[in-house]
């Protein structure tokens, strides 16, 4: 009666919340750490380096129509790593390009946008990292970023304010970028917690693939739009406000 009772009321509820109730899994471990990617997570820049990946394209194959570029980039199965993305994206450029030429000069052209448009932070995330402060957690970044990049963006936010020298770059871990778990690892150590013992936040497939690979419990935050992206994520929610952090510690 009660498993009958329980069906109707997630046959009532629309796709979207299912998916997260279907995704909601027990916590098995004491919680100690939250740890945050970065761009897309924490700060509100993953539509920047979306922006220099038009960039390059709109630049270097003119040939392309908008709406091919809009095609190329939003169809990129299979593309895990920024070394992988640059070499997608130099496969319509000239030949004589290679794949360090695009990293450059995209890399150039969101440090510009640093610059002109700002850095601003994820809706809610100055709260949220009050609460797990008070609760006495401790907080990381684990990012896929380098320590270049992080030297331009502390310069324009007060980011250190929330981590301190905790905020881990792909450069401590020999660039081995996620969906490898090696930066998660990397900041959990540095940490002093056990990896089971931490949530990791994130806003991609290759992050949630790192996360869990490092035995991590993971919520997907759907900053990017794109749920099915964030479905290997233990729960998904849309914004900081959904997570219900004295549930989560139970």
């Amino acid at each position: 009666m009660i498993l009958k009772l329980i069906m109707a009321l997630h046959s009532m509820l629309t796709p979207s919340y299912a998916v997260t109730l279907l995704k909601v899994k027990p916590m098995q471990q004491k919680i100690q750490a939250i740890i945050f990617d970065m761009d897309g997570t924490v700060l509100d820049t993953e539509i920047l380096w979306e922006q220099g990946n038009k960039h390059i394209l709109s630049t270097y194959a003119p040939h392309l129509t908008s709406e091919q570029v809009d095609e190329i980039l939003h169809h990129r199965k299979g593309i895990r790593t920024p070394d992988e993305l640059a070499e997608m994206l130099r496969q319509h450029c000239p030949e004589q390009m290679t794949t360090e030429d695009i990293r450059t000069i995209k890399t150039a052209y969101v440090f510009y946008l640093y610059e002109t448009q700002g850095i601003s932070f994820i809706p809610h995330f100055d709260e949220f990292h009050t609460k797990l402060h008070r609760q006495g957690l401790k907080s990381a970044i684990a990012t896929n970023a380098t320590g270049q990049a992080l030297e331009k963006i502390v310069i324009k936010t007060p980011l250190r304010n929330y981590f301190n020298e905790h905020v881990y770059t792909i450069d401590k871990v020999n660039s081995r970028y996620k969906p490898n778990p090696d930066i998660y690892l990397h900041a959990a150590e540095k940490l002093g917690v056990d990896p089971k013992n931490c949530i990791a936040i994130e806003d991609t497939k290759g992050g949630i693939k790192a996360a869990k690979a490092a035995g991590m419990y993971c919520i997907g935050i759907n900053t990017g739009k794109n749920r099915e992206n964030l479905k290997q994520a233990d729960l998904i929610v849309e914004c900081y406000s959904e997570i219900n952090l004295d549930k989560l510690l139970q």
